[in-house]
């Protein structure tokens, strides 16, 4: 079990910081961990302790979330921006090799999609892929990807048009619980708690929640069922997929993303990753982290630590 050993993290990116918690002994095995849409790096608070001692998981809130900066005025959230938030993070720590845990974020968002591009892309530094609830690269059908992009066009102009006082909206605290149950009804009482630990910022008469509202519009990169398949083939790192029995499915905001999950999942199978199924909803890794850590930790050892001692025995 990991030791209570946690430290902030903060690196400078040229519009202000991305942040986030680091855990483990400085020179650990990273552990890059990438929360889902809407959430920060605080949800994995619960789980990250579960895990083996022997890596360093540097939790990060993704750009609009938490804890770090927003956007510039007038830019977009989308695929290639987080690629890139990633790949700025992982300089300035200088990983050249490190594990990836990420969390399913929306089809209207890019978390997720950040996590595999970027293993695709760069698939010398991944070395193992751990999917909380994800099948892969969920595509958009080729005849709404203009309409789900304009879509995202629009709601951006018409942000751009509110006043200041329109765009944030101040809770008490017992409210802002109360929004964020019930736009996640899947969180339990104390997931709520610690999500708001750095999804909430104080300011005059109560509190705003610290995300970017931009975060909640249509994603303007979108990727066919094909492309999808084609990135995926590229990913050389080890895959875990641990999947809910009450959670991906159930989120999915567009219906016609949800015939592609089958898709999706036999490409998986038909590349021997490994996927295992567990009882819970979308947030289980928070709500209830000892169900799948064993799965994870025995991931680790398995696909990262083994492997780094097979090879060090060959030299």
């Amino acid at each position: 079990m990991m030791a209570a050993e946690v430290s902030e993290l903060c690196v400078p990116v040229p519009w202000g910081e991305i942040r986030g918690r680091v855990w483990g002994p400085e020179h650990g095995r990273p552990v890059l961990c990438l929360h889902g849409w809407a959430d920060n790096c605080g949800a994995f608070n619960t789980l990250i302790p579960l895990l083996p001692k022997e890596f360093r998981y540097i939790a990060v809130d993704l750009v609009g979330h938490g804890l770090s900066s927003h956007r510039p005025p007038g830019d977009f959230y989308s695929l290639l921006e987080y690629v890139t938030d990633v790949l700025r993070v992982t300089d300035a720590l200088q990983l050249r090799k490190f594990s990836v845990i990420g969390h399913s974020m929306s089809g209207d968002a890019a978390g997720m999609l950040c996590l595999l591009q970027f293993s695709a892309l760069y698939p010398e530094m991944v070395d193992a892929l751990v999917l909380l609830d994800n099948y892969g690269i969920l595509p958009t059908d080729s005849k709404e990807i203009c309409k789900v992009v304009s879509q995202g066009m629009d709601q951006t102009l018409q942000f751009e048009k509110k006043t200041e006082e329109e765009k944030w909206r101040v809770y008490t605290y017992e409210k802002a619980v109360e929004r964020l149950q019930a736009a996640n009804p899947t969180l339990s009482e104390r997931s709520v708690h610690i999500l708001l630990e750095r999804g909430l910022v104080q300011v005059e008469g109560g509190f705003v929640f610290s995300r970017d509202l931009r975060v909640n519009f249509k994603n303007i990169v979108r990727i066919s069922l094909e492309q999808s398949l084609e990135i995926q083939s590229r990913i050389q790192a080890s895959v875990l997929a641990v999947l809910t029995d009450k959670g991906f499915d159930k989120i999915l905001s567009e219906p016609a993303q949800r015939k592609f999950t089958s898709a999706l999942l036999e490409d998986l199978k038909n590349r021997n990753h490994t996927i295992v199924r567990v009882p819970g909803d979308h947030h289980v890794h928070l709500n209830n982290p000892e169900v799948i850590a064993p799965f994870v930790s025995d991931f680790l050892r398995t696909k990262v630590l083994s492997q780094s001692i097979n090879r060090q025995h060959k030299l």
